[in-house]
């Protein structure tokens, strides 16, 4: 990712989307925070949900190593974010804030899969981002998925690049 800034000459301004479940197993709320940590040491944003599960998660790890994460709810309050979100959108709009997430990220990376995380998914390949799946993602058609998170994330984070 960040040889992509360079050779572009900008800065990466939209933010990595992880998406995923409320109701999550350990394995995949082990993959969200292991991915939220190691985009946020890349100095990568992450927009999620806000709420429970992967979202809490993967803002647990971005919390970790001190990078931003932007909550987009669906509620009109924003007290309805986990505790690690560092911007907390309350958008009002119930799940079409689906789209929103969808919309905003660079790519996304779906971690397990619920309804809500598969109309991510479809809205995201629409839209012409990539979709990177793991631990238990939708198999869908124009979703990469991949095996594991820790080995990637450590051989990147060396040579500099992104996810």
């Amino acid at each position: 990712m960040r040889r992509r800034q360079r050779e572009s000459g900008t800065s990466l301004r939209a933010p990595i989307g992880v998406i995923g479940p409320r109701e999550a197993t350990e394995e995949q709320l082990a993959a969200a925070e292991a991915i939220g940590a190691g985009l946020a040491a890349m100095g990568l944003t992450v927009l999620c949900g806000g709420r429970q599960g992967v979202m809490e998660a993967t803002c647990r790890g971005v919390a970790r190593e001190g990078g931003i994460s932007v909550g987009l709810l669906p509620e009109p309050d924003a007290s309805a974010a986990n505790p690690y979100v560092t911007i907390a959108l309350a958008t009002g709009i119930g799940e079409a804030r689906n789209a929103l997430v969808a919309r905003a990220a660079h790519c996304l990376v779906a971690i397990g899969d619920s309804y809500g995380t598969l109309s991510e998914v479809a809205l995201g390949l629409q839209f012409s981002k990539t979709v990177i799946g793991l631990a238990g993602a939708a198999r869908v058609p124009g979703v990469r998925h991949v095996d594991g998170v820790e080995g990637r994330a450590r051989r990147r984070r060396g040579r500099g690049a992104g996810p």
